[in-house]
């Protein structure tokens, strides 16, 4: 017990120290000064939405009112059900520089969102193009101080790390833990170094330019992949452009879920084709996520003598370093605390959602069906 106390003692360190000095590497968007001269490079903003009434009209709103010189609204509405098409109908004869589509059919081979986002691309011919979703909102400067950011950086694709909020304390806690798993795995940091394989991408925000998105082949590379914002920014970085990342703090946000259980059911649509379907890998990542998130602190408090409950308080303090201080977090220290309980989530999301697709055989994506024979002929491109 003791070695095992001493390995997970110092994993827990090592790692906040990892990320503390790494993610200060990533700059705050806010921080870009603006000095681009007019005329300003032309952009397209293309949003796909499907039954979003909820979130729609202050996201909109938002974006209708972004003090960038030389934009214009793409919104591809892909065959809502609910008021979608009415408020969409209601923005297009108040803002004379939105453009709304309909899309009525969803061709074969195709999820509904990334057939939306290329129709969009497929109808603009700006020189940029941000993909966005319909629930995020926009500080009026934002896409101001993104395009001088690629400007001055020479980046063909950028992505923006939104602040994600939620009325839920609970959940952005277990949101927390999330996110350290995510960077971890991915090391955005490295997203801009070409010697690395690191990538990114997020679908609040992938700005990227017209030429690179088809240098890297458009959505139709991706044309099955629930995972499409990560995956396009994989298909940039691949071939050969230069990609970066920012967080998003004070002009980007939005509420991803409203409850942890809305956060369980949206992850386990997707999270098996992050792993390309392979189920060995959703074995190995359970054990590792049990062992390393779950149940250091309970397996050192009850299991352990007097060093093990001394390292357990050791661990217990650089995990809340780690909350609090770490760049892109929320800075709260009893966060660390509810980490067995993240992790214990993350272990239900990943197995169940493994599980359910083996069993029916696919997925379901906005009410259309997808073997998993189908599916997996798209997890290499």
């Amino acid at each position: 017990m003791l070695y095992i106390a001493i390995f997970l003692t110092g994993f827990w360190v090592l790692v906040t120290v990892y990320l503390l000095i790494n993610t200060r590497r990533i700059k705050y968007l806010k921080s870009i000064q603006v000095s681009v001269p007019a005329p300003q490079p032309s952009l397209a903003i293309i949003i796909a939405v499907r039954n979003e009434e909820n979130d729609l009209p202050e996201a909109l709103e938002s974006m209708c009112h972004l003090n960038y010189s030389n934009y214009r609204l793409v919104v591809i509405n892909d065959r809502s059900t609910d008021s979608t098409p009415e408020i969409l109908a209601q923005f297009e004869k108040k803002y004379s520089h939105l453009t709304v589509i309909h899309i009525k059919e969803l061709p074969e081979g195709w999820l509904g969102k990334n057939h939306a986002l290329y129709s969009g691309y497929k109808a603009t011919t700006e020189e940029w193009m941000l993909f966005t979703d319909a629930d995020i909102r926009y500080a009026p400067d934002t896409l101001n101080k993104a395009i001088q950011y690629c400007i001055d950086q020479q980046v063909d694709h950028l992505t923006v790390m939104p602040d994600v909020k939620s009325r839920s304390a609970f959940f952005n806690s277990i949101m927390d833990t999330f996110k350290i798993m995510l960077v971890v795995k991915l090391k955005p940091w490295e997203a801009s170094n070409p010697k690395t394989k690191s990538y990114i991408g997020i679908g609040a925000f992938n700005l990227v330019k017209r030429s690179a998105y088809e240098v890297a082949g458009t959505h139709k590379r991706i044309a099955l992949r629930p995972d499409d914002d990560l995956k396009l920014g994989e298909c940039i970085k691949s071939s050969g452009l230069k990609q970066d990342v920012t967080f998003g703090d004070n002009q980007l946000s939005l509420e991803w879920y409203t409850s942890v259980k809305e956060f369980i059911n949206g992850l386990m649509k997707n999270t098996f084709s992050s792993v390309d379907y392979n189920f060995a890998k959703v074995i190995v990542l359970c054990l590792l996520t049990l062992f390393v998130f779950v149940a250091p602190i309970p397996l050192l408090l009850i299991g352990g003598g007097p060093t093990e409950r001394y390292l357990a308080i050791i661990l217990v303090l650089f995990q809340i370093i780690l909350f609090t201080f770490t760049r892109g977090l929320r800075g709260i220290w009893w966060y660390a605390l509810m980490m067995p309980v993240a992790g214990s989530i993350m272990v239900y999301i990943m197995w169940v959602s493994a599980v359910r697709t083996l069993r029916q055989g696919g997925i379901y994506w906005r009410d259309s069906f997808y073997s998993l024979a189908e599916l997996k002929k798209h997890k290499r491109y």
